[in-house]
């Protein structure tokens, strides 16, 4: 009698394998719960999945909180992955929208605070709706905190009025 010798398509995922996809479902179930209620709604979630991460912040247990996210991560296995995933990928790119949109105010206010009425002409152009007198008031207070090593009070009020004035 031959022995059959099993192809690799009828060969199951090794023990170690299945315990690193649990845990890797069981991280993505921890950064669903990390995220605000309004965030976790954008993810295509069913309902016995929402209902379990809503239940997470009620247990105070270590050990309770441990089952609890294996549970999680169980539920996870019948979920959308890509779609999650896409989800994930968009949040990331809007906040990295978001963190590349701040970086260029701070430098504006860096740039207004440093050249004076040549950049503050060049952010009016730009920002014609600025309040100008708030502005000019807010780039002189913070120059003088500067010299005098005080903290950056109009600083961030003048980053706030770059801020509100851009719409972000």
């Amino acid at each position: 009698m031959s022995q059959e010798v099993p192809s690799p398509s009828d060969e199951r995922p090794s023990k170690s394998q299945l315990k690193r996809e649990m845990h890797k479902l069981q991280a993505l179930g921890e950064q669903i719960i990390a995220m605000t209620p309004a965030e976790r709604s954008r993810f295509p979630l069913s309902d016995d999945l929402l209902a379990a991460v809503e239940e997470t912040s009620r247990i105070r247990s270590h050990e309770g909180r441990r089952r609890h996210m294996q549970y999680v991560g169980k539920l996870m296995r019948g979920e959308d992955l890509a779609a999650i995933q896409a989800v994930f990928d968009s949040i990331e790119q809007e906040s990295r929208h978001r963190d590349l949109a701040f970086h260029r105010l701070e430098k504006w206010r860096d740039r207004l605070i440093e050249e004076g009425d040549d950049a503050v002409e060049t952010f009016i152009a730009d920002y014609p709706d600025v309040d100008r007198q708030a502005l000019r008031q807010l780039i002189r207070n913070a120059r003088r905190e500067r010299e005098q090593d005080k903290p950056p009070t109009s600083s961030r009020r003048l980053f706030r009025l770059i801020r509100d004035t851009a719409g972000l």
